[in-house]
């Protein structure tokens, strides 16, 4: 297509708010600037070796977890385990506990959900911009190689700990049935026609302002060219993943044999909502339809159904050192703890080309709160199962001078082939895990 008369001054410097015009379409620079990343992927009919696919699971508890039940006494690999770490004594080789742990400048008690994996300090107004969190900067680079770039869930609610570049939240799918519908029952053929059809319209916008591309670049200068030619390098970057989006549109989804979960009806029934939840998300690791994936736990109004508990959630973790209160509350976050241990051994009985699930699978269990009685997010609960790590058992940093969750971030980004090597607060990547 022809474009209409370009907006650009080429004797100026570039502006920020510069736009490609072509046929009534508009496209801005920063917004594809913004993407000028080199996409680790695997493309189809690239006859090379592939190397094993890595994959990130994290868990953020909305409510945290009372440190003397799950922090370790000693240090190392041979650490005692706590009361909420015994459930897990199978699983020390393939475990780390890091203290001492958490975002610095993040404050606002509940309202640092937010900050939870993007590090950034939102205050207790929360009008602070966020910044991406950890596991969309992965799905940015390299959660084109799946149907599923990410996958953001919720046992409840409407918030997620997920953001955007742009600082934008993420809306969670809280529904295991309707999860294993978009993972594993396909749409018609009608549908999948549609989406590639809506897909292919998309890339069409860059076609539009292809030769007022091709004429700003022939008037600029030789380090501005440099500038641009980066620029089309992401465009080019962002039509092939606008081209895998069809053929993923196009194509049937992945068979299992599993049946559609039945939805737990119940929305105080944590933990039965977090296991249903668990099991489709391992078919969806199992079936390489998604890499990235977020699960958040928040905190229920109402009692959690478990022999021992009569008392709402909410108020248990805010249980002013009341001894009964604590005592429920242990259970409660004790099944927790537990269930994401069945989550982690479900992934190590899955074999793959390198060994299990599990070696392939990090998964992290954090929340945004170290103390939620009086709102504190110092000391973290943080552990970390599974993945490329040589585990350390306990990583113990000062409960004082806390260590910068971030720091393991960026041990994720690397170890995942991305050369990042600073995210939010990090210092380095974290000490004691390599």
């Amino acid at each position: 297509m022809k474009s209409q008369t370009t907006q650009f001054n080429f004797q100026q410097q570039l502006h920020r708010r510069a736009v490609l015009r072509g046929s009534g379409v508009a496209m801005g620079l920063p917004w594809l600037s913004a993407m000028r990343s080199a996409f680790a992927r695997e493309s189809d009919g690239d006859d090379r070796p592939r190397q094993q696919p890595l994959r990130f699971m994290s868990v953020t508890v909305g409510l945290g977890l009372v440190s003397e039940n799950w922090m370790p006494q000693d240090e190392g690999k041979q650490f005692t385990p706590s009361r909420y770490l015994r459930s897990l004594s199978d699983l020390r080789d393939r475990l780390t506990v890091a203290s001492g742990v958490s975002h610095p400048d993040v404050t606002g008690g509940h309202r640092a959900e937010a900050s939870i994996l993007t590090g950034t300090p939102m205050g207790s107004a929360g009008r602070a911009v966020n910044t991406i969190s950890i596991d969309q900067l992965l799905a940015k680079h390299l959660g084109n190689a799946t149907r599923f770039p990410s996958l953001v869930l919720a046992t409840g609610g409407s918030n997620s700990p997920c953001y955007t570049e742009s600082g934008a939240t993420i809306t969670p799918t809280t529904s295991a049935a309707t999860l294993f519908a978009d993972l594993f029952i396909d749409d018609s053929q009608q549908e999948r026609t549609k989406q590639a059809a809506r897909v292919r319209q998309g890339r069409s916008i860059m076609d539009v302002v292809a030769e007022d591309a091709r004429s700003l670049q022939r008037t600029l200068g030789r380090g501005d060219r440099d500038r641009l030619d980066a620029y089309f390098t992401s465009v080019r970057g962002l039509e092939q993943r606008m081209q895998q989006s069809e053929a993923w549109a196009r194509r049937p989804k992945p068979e299992v044999d599993a049946d559609q979960p039945i939805d737990v009806r119940n929305p105080n029934d944590l933990i039965g909502r977090f296991k249903t939840m668990c099991d489709v998300v391992k078919l969806a690791l199992q079936t390489d339809s998604s890499r990235f994936i977020t699960l958040h736990l928040p905190g229920t109004g109402g009692v959690v159904p478990i022999d021992g508990v009569d008392q709402a959630y909410h108020s248990l973790s805010h249980h002013g050192l009341d001894e009964t209160k604590l005592s429920q509350l242990a259970i409660v976050e004790e099944a927790i703890v537990s269930q994401w241990g069945d989550f982690m051994r479900s992934l190590a009985q899955v074999d793959d080309a390198h060994g299990s699930l599990l070696d392939d699978t990090t998964s992290m269990l954090t929340s945004n709160l170290g103390n939620a009685s009086n709102h504190s997010n110092q000391n973290m609960p943080v552990m970390i199962g599974g993945g490329p790590f040589s585990h350390a058992g306990h990583l113990a940093f000062s409960q004082k001078n806390n260590y910068p969750l971030a720091n393991f971030y960026v041990s994720v980004l690397q170890k995942f082939g991305l050369e990042i090597d600073q995210f939010a607060s990090s210092t380095g990547t974290m000490n004691g895990l390599s």
